[in-house]
């Protein structure tokens, strides 16, 4: 009898199994880059006319796929476009998807790329993300040479500008960041301090940070200034490692990504008389006219952070 119940069971299981693998449909490349279009832009008409076609199809398009999904995918209202929280769920599976098949696609179009690929991106970006972009491009397209440089984002975008560099990858604040890139992902900007530390309650204020033209100093500057706090630049380093010793010392706080602030820091906020520093975003900028190389590689940096937003359980916040 149980023997029965049980040969029973294992046959709805397999069956129900048999059902879903047959049912499930498949997501078409094109209505997902047409839903990230729209994500990013915030507007259909835009990203109607970037995928090159018309509104009322794009709208037909995000139609078919809300019903696919069987889920909304977009608050409207008369001025924008925002995601729903299904929809930041699926801007990170598109964004991947999208990356997936265009390096799909070019290991089998391109097998024999090579050439050089300079790379530009800040310390902290390039510690997190680039060795794993690195190794994965490195598998994928072995005569290709990744050449990287190391330094502060507005150079980094600059160079690409002036064709000295191929791609950037840059810290932005979030009102800038889409003026000449693509946004990859949103993070949040914290004062970091020593734990059980003491250097946020002295005055002037210690602060360790980047030299001059770095976004971040910048825009603490400027909410310290607009707080009223009293503060003096105690550090300067052009580097995080330089920014996270002189907190761990306890000789400064320091604005970092949020990320960043963990074993023996603490996160600092407005409890503790300092303004919020928001969010920043990280952006993307390719050369104009980029060779296949330049956008295999533009792509696994695409696929990476994709990657990274998934593992941390989130997705970039819509902008």
């Amino acid at each position: 009898m149980e023997l029965s119940y049980l040969s029973d069971f294992l046959n709805e299981e397999a069956a129900m199994n048999m059902i879903l693998r047959h049912a499930l449909p498949l997501l078409e490349m094109d209505v997902l880059k047409t839903f990230v279009a729209i994500a990013e832009t915030g507007n259909f008409t835009t990203a109607a006319e970037a995928v090159y076609r018309t509104p009322s199809a794009v709208s037909m398009q995000i139609k078919k796929l809300e019903e696919t999904l069987g889920c909304t995918l977009f608050l409207r209202d008369a001025r924008s476009v925002s995601l729903t929280p299904k929809g930041e769920l699926l801007l990170g599976f598109a964004r991947r998807l999208l990356s997936l098949n265009n390096e799909t696609v070019s290991r089998f179009l391109l097998p024999d790329m090579n050439g050089v690929v300079r790379v530009g991106a800040p310390e902290d970006v390039g510690e997190r993300i680039l060795p794993e972009v690195l190794k994965r491009f490195a598998e994928t397209y072995p005569n290709v040479t990744v050449d990287v440089s190391i330094g502060m984002s507005n150079a980094m975008r600059k160079r690409v500008d002036e064709h000295r560099l191929d791609i950037a990858i840059y810290n932005s604040l979030s009102d800038e960041a889409s003026k000449d890139g693509e946004i990859l992902m949103q993070e949040k900007l914290v004062w970091a301090g020593a734990k059980c530390g003491n250097a946020h309650m002295r005055d002037p204020l210690p602060v360790s940070m980047w030299e001059d033209g770095c976004v971040w100093r910048a825009d603490a500057v400027e909410k310290l200034s607009r707080a009223g706090r009293k503060f003096r630049v105690a550090f300067l380093s052009a580097y995080t490692t330089g920014q996270r010793a002189a907190v761990l010392a306890g000789l400064a706080i320091a604005p970092l990504p949020r990320y960043l602030v963990q074993g023996e820091m603490v996160q600092l906020g407005e409890r503790d008389g300092l303004p919020d520093l928001g969010h920043y975003d990280i952006g993307l900028k390719v050369v104009e006219d980029a060779p296949a190389p330049v956008l295999a590689v533009a792509d696994h940096v695409r696929e990476a952070f994709a990657d990274l937003q998934l593992q941390a359980g989130r997705v970039a916040e819509p902008v």
